[in-house]
């Protein structure tokens, strides 16, 4: 019955997403538009979204193999956080955790739009026609509910997606991907990705419906601020633990391959951060129009483009964990967003083509812009990079291959263009900024940069790119702090005390300062990025029993080897001490294993890491028998600084989602130094 009622979900939320549709398209022509015509599709939707997917966890919680899914994923010695994330580690359910998503994402949209507000209603049309699409596919080439026909040697061989058919269950189920039950991130990492994915959705929906609507006021993406940021904060948050997630369990030593899934999953951040930085330049100046809507439309076709490359088999990655025949389905369904989407932007071009022009490129605004369309070019140039090989062996036949080195070289020199524009941009005025302006509000920054800069060469550090990085981070961490003390310290003249004060900047401009926090969660990450990739240590040591060898200021001692059963894997590994650099005192024991899955026939290597204060220690098994080991040793300077980095990032997104609305817009740069600062 599983199966039935799962099929039943699908089948109201795509009924009730077709209605949607419909409805809201009638509702958006009436001179009053009410949005409770829309409640029934609304609620309809939602239901059947979160209904599909609680019944298909209750079935894979509850082991019902009849299910093909449940049985091709699951296993009855699965742990559970392992069988519960198995409800998005395959096709199918990655499909049902996006409808879910997107169920709720409409229903909470629904839930805002009042009565009268025509472009509120004809975006859920919008939401409903992409709703559409998902809940179809879920009906036809990827139902989850299918059921299993036929079993051969204890595995389902045969589906149907009547869910009422004669069905026969395995004893036991073939279980998950063992890579994707090898790190408990791996019931994190996805659902924060498809969040920020789905997310899009919002604000890609009232942009068309702007355009369909022929409006030129900047409703839209006033209304969507919130929805933008929502979105762009756990899509950060799932890049980042699915790089610690690579970090901790794939063993080579890494957190990013530039891989082309991982680059999939980058290219939306991308255009979603350059479209956050410009959508603050035209809600405050009424400018850039044009480039929000091409950058809002991108991002929500990137993030099909993303669903695309991981889910059709066209890449070889270690994260394509479900291979199917709905690439086809995707790469339309891409087509049909492009084409209708810049059609439809080329059809209103007079619209979008109505707001003023930047007064000078040397002014917050136009360094927001430089930001932008750096972030665009770095964009370009991953997505190019990504398609290369896959155009030249469709259209030649030949195998190429662009890995790493082309990547690194394109996105060096981008970043440092980046961090310089963040330094200098977050404290210039508005409109124009004049050199002597400049140099105000950016010496102390210089001061700081050009101190950390000789700070790193006479810790011994002799890399040019990472004395430029490490000096362009002082640079953007010494002017946020050094504007922030500035403002706060008005407010202390103003009468209030030093503690009052720096809270009360904060609290009154929320977004601007939430960006600056993030602001410096860039820099600290880049510096880690630069530290971890150019001063990295890594060897490999043969070790006999009780044999030990000194690496870079450590000494690792092989102790002895150990065996264990665990649920559905075998583990071998060795207990490994690090000791100071004579070998004398035992600093920390560290266990770097082996993880055999026998119905797989797969053995995955998995690292142990030890995290100091200035590295991190990263030991993994290259070969393993009787008679020794031959450890693979890495030492990352500073790798804790990228996570700490990244959270920061994620903090200041959340903090500017406390931004208050502002229509006030300076006149002059004499008043500039007076006004609210938000952004």
């Amino acid at each position: 019955m599983i199966a039935f009622f799962g099929y039943v979900s699908i089948l109201v939320a795509l009924v009730s997403s077709v209605g949607l549709v419909v409805q809201g398209i009638r509702v958006s022509r009436d001179p009053n538009p009410d949005p409770a015509r829309l409640k029934i599709p609304a609620y309809g939707l939602a239901i059947g979204g979160v209904a599909a997917f609680l019944i298909l966890e209750i079935g894979i919680l509850l082991h019902d193999f009849s299910v093909a899914y449940i049985a091709k994923n699951t296993a009855l010695g699965t742990p559970f956080i392992f069988l519960f994330a198995a409800g998005w580690a395959a096709l199918e359910g990655s499909v049902v955790l996006w409808g879910l998503m997107l169920a709720v994402f409409t229903w909470l949209v629904w839930r805002t739009v009042k009565s009268g507000d025509g472009l509120g209603v004809l975006a859920l049309a919008i939401m409903g026609a992409v709703s559409v699409f998902w809940f179809g596919l879920m009906a036809t080439s990827a139902n989850p509910f299918s059921v299993c026909t036929e079993v051969v040697n204890g595995f389902c061989s045969d589906t149907s997606w009547f869910p009422l058919a004669s069905s026969v269950a395995p004893a036991d189920g073939v279980g998950p991907n063992p890579l994707l039950a090898n790190h408990i991130l791996m019931a994190i990492h996805p659902p924060l990705l498809y969040v920020g994915y789905v997310g899009f959705t919002v604000p890609f929906a009232f942009a068309i419906s702007a355009l369909i609507r022929s409006e030129r006021e900047r409703t839209w993406l006033e209304r969507t601020h919130r929805w933008s940021l929502v979105a762009w904060i756990f899509l950060t948050a799932g890049i980042l633990l699915g790089g610690w997630w690579s970090y901790e369990v794939l063993g080579w030593g890494g957190y990013w391959a530039w891989d082309p899934v991982e680059n999939a999953a980058l290219l939306p951040w991308i255009s979603a951060t350059a479209f956050i930085h410009s959508a603050v330049v035209q809600r405050r100046r009424s400018v850039l129009q044009a480039w929000n809507y091409v950058l809002v439309i991108m991002t929500f076709a990137l993030t099909i483009f993303g669903t695309f490359l991981t889910r059709s088999g066209v890449v070889a990655s270690v994260h394509a964990f479900a291979l199917s025949s709905v690439g086809p389905l995707l790469l339309a369904f891409l087509g049909v967003i492009l084409i209708g989407s810049f059609a439809l932007f080329a059809m209103r071009s007079d619209v979008v083509a109505s707001a003023p022009r930047l007064d000078s490129l040397v002014s917050r605004e136009g360094f927001i812009l430089v930001n932008s369309l750096l972030m665009t070019l770095f964009g370009f140039t991953v997505f190019f990079g990504t398609m290369y090989p896959l155009l030249v062996e469709a259209f030649t036949g030949r195998e190429v291959a662009v890995g790493r080195p082309f990547f690194d070289r394109v996105a060096i020199p981008i970043a440092l263009l980046i961090l310089l524009a963040i330094g200098t941009g977050a404290t210039a005025p508005w409109r124009v900024a004049t050199g002597k302006v400049l140099w105000q509000r950016t010496r102390v920054g210089l001061n700081v940069g050009l101190a950390s800069a000789a700070l790193t060469v006479l810790a011994g550090v002799s890399s040019v790119g990472v004395v430029t990085v490490v000096g362009l981070a002082g640079f953007v961490i010494g002017n946020i702090v050094a504007f922030y003390l500035h403002q706060a310290g008005r407010a202390h003249r103003g009468g209030k005390s030093w503690p009052a004060a720096l809270w009360s900047t904060v609290r009154n401009e929320k977004g601007f300062w939430g960006g600056q926090v993030a602001h410096i969660g860039v820099a600290l990450s880049v510096v880690a990025i630069a530290t971890t990739s150019v001063l990295a240590v890594r060897t490999e040591v043969p070790l006999a029993p009780g044999e030990t060898a000194i690496v870079e200021g450590y000494c690792v001692e092989y102790l002895e080897s150990f065996s264990r059963v665990e649920p559905e894997r075998n583990v071998v590994g060795a207990r490994v001490g690090v000791l100071d650099v004579t070998c004398s005192n035992t600093r920390r024991v560290l266990e770097p294993r082996l993880h055999e899955y026998p119905k797989f026939g797969q053995v995955i290597t998995t690292p142990t890491v030890w995290t100091t204060w200035s590295d991190d220690v990263y030991l993994s098994l290259a070969a393993f028998d009787e008679s020794g080991i031959r450890l693979k040793v890495l030492i990352f300077p500073f790798q804790w600084l990228l996570w700490i980095g990244g959270f920061i990032i994620v903090a200041g997104g959340a903090l500017a989602l406390g931004r208050k609305p502002r229509r006030q817009v300076p006149t002059s740069n004499q008043n500039e130094r007076s006004e609210p600062i938000d952004v």
